[in-house]
């Protein structure tokens, strides 16, 4: 298993839109719509990597925690699909049933978001405020697949706590740690 860190991009940089498909709904969806009332988490996941498949069920329990308080979720896969066939649009789709997600799971086929977001890893967290500026970056919680800790998302949930309070979101941020986005080859 490749441990691949997320790029610890610049807090204050300002989200990048895009538009892409929603492979739960088969429309087209974009930053602007999906954003939350108070903030927005964007997150960098796919279906086969192990990282991912060890926090789905706390990601999906974070959500439905925030999601009522005005956070926005957003979920892609930029992964190519040629060489990694179990990340195709049609399984995600079906991953996003499985697991219960109450937010779109959105397909980067270009992988022009995940360039233009830096994102490095499965999953790679990144969360706006209202005025789609970041403000956190980084891992879920500690937990990784093997060590003993649990799930808890504690680290975006300080994160959006703070945020939601009003509080400086602490600038003491560890990135989050997974396999690395496969890029097609050029």
């Amino acid at each position: 298993m490749a441990r691949t860190p997320s790029n610890m991009i610049p807090l204050g940089t300002q989200a990048p839109n895009f538009e892409l498909l929603d492979t739960v709904s088969d429309k087209s969806l974009g930053l602007s719509e999906l954003s939350g009332e108070q903030g927005t988490v964007v997150m960098f996941i796919c279906n086969h990597c192990p990282f991912v498949k060890h926090v789905n069920a706390g990601v999906v329990s974070l959500a439905k925690d925030y999601q009522e308080k005005g956070i926005g979720f957003i979920a892609i896969s930029s992964n190519d699909i040629v060489n990694y066939p179990q990340d195709a649009p049609h399984l995600m789709k079906e991953t996003a049933k499985e697991e219960g997600y109450t937010f779109p799971y959105l397909f980067d086929e270009t992988q022009e978001v995940a360039r233009a977001y830096a994102a490095a890893c499965t999953p790679d967290f990144y969360l706006f405020d209202t005025q789609h500026r970041l403000v956190y970056r980084g891992q879920l919680d500690d937990s990784r697949p093997g060590n003993g800790i649990p799930v808890s998302g504690s680290d975006l949930r300080n994160a959006l706590d703070a945020l939601l309070s009003g509080q400086d979101i602490s600038q003491e941020q560890k990135p989050s740690i997974g396999c690395n986005i496969k890029w097609r080859e050029s």
